[in-house]
């Protein structure tokens, strides 16, 4: 009887990550998919089928377009920096220094830090009469709008978070390169490689899976941004900040437009699950040969 249930044993390991799964994202995804076919111009408790006329509505919406690549460009701004800059910082931390640990919680401490808190703070900073401009006015510049031109907006936003993610990146970075052997280190030594070499020939080949692990990690996240936006500049203005999770939270829970909103939802997770795509086939398309 053992033997019979035991091949099956570890399957039953799987029943709790089942049950969650199902629980927080196929159910959810499935409504959410019931809801993008679903008109509820004519209000919330008397909703009507509309197959993909929310879908047609979404692609032809001006502002989905102008969020969506206010979101892409969110994401150009933001997945380079926490990808290459973290990488840099865990180099420099995993080096022989006196007090190392008291810099690794110095940088990794904005990633405690709430987001929100994060944001006010930011939003503080950014302020008219803030000390950014404060020090601007010190050299003879004009104050900036950074969270009131449509110019900066974006960009103020996008500092926060990249601010916010250095910390978590780098020790991913840090406990990927504690796993490399010293010993290509003393071999690149022995050959007379310098610091900058031995890095270049030995960590960063070394570090490949893990850096698109990281590019892929941190660009789910910058298209899925929404704190920062709503605490900060609430899309404005003039929609130059508001990208698509804000702007799907807008409809759903703002207009009580849940077809519309459902609809976008379902376009950013195609949308994820295509730069996922194209991680596994760049970076990792040889873990899943038969």
């Amino acid at each position: 009887m053992y033997k019979f249930f035991g091949k099956y044993v570890p399957y039953l390991f799987l029943i709790p990550a089942i049950i969650l799964l199902a629980v927080f994202f196929f159910i959810p995804f499935f409504q959410t998919l019931g809801l993008s076919v679903t008109d509820y111009s004519n209000g919330l408790y008397s909703p009507e089928f509309c197959g993909l006329r929310n879908y047609l509505e979404v692609i032809k919406d001006p502002v989905f377009l102008k969020v969506l690549g206010n979101t892409f460009l969110f994401l150009v701004l933001v997945v380079p920096f926490l990808t290459i800059f973290p990488l840099f910082v865990a180099i420099l931390i995993n080096q022989k220094l006196r007090g190392i640990n008291i810099y690794k919680v110095l940088i990794y401490l904005p990633v405690v830090v709430s987001i929100v808190v994060c944001a006010i703070a930011f939003k503080w900073l950014y302020a008219q009469d803030g000390i950014l401009n404060y020090f601007l006015s010190l050299i003879g510049i004009l104050p900036v709008g950074w969270l009131t031109d449509t110019q900066f907006a974006l960009i103020s936003v996008a500092i926060v978070t990249a601010w916010k993610g250095v910390g978590y990146y780098m020790i991913i970075y840090l406990a990927a390169l504690m796993s490399v052997p010293k010993e290509l280190y003393e071999a690149c030594e022995i050959d007379g490689a310098n610091s900058f070499q031995k890095h270049m020939a030995v960590s960063i080949p070394h570090l490949i899976p893990v850096i698109a692990l990281v590019s892929t990690i941190s660009a789910i996240s910058a298209m899925k941004v929404f704190a920062e936006i709503y605490v900060m500049t609430k899309g404005g203005p003039l929609n130059s900040s508001k990208t698509i999770v804000y702007y799907i939270y807008e409809r759903a829970f703002e207009n009580l437009d849940l077809g519309m909103a459902s609809a976008m939802a379902v376009i950013l997770l195609l949308i994820v699950l295509a730069m996922s795509a194209v991680n596994i086939f760049c970076f990792e398309r040889d873990k899943y040969k038969l």
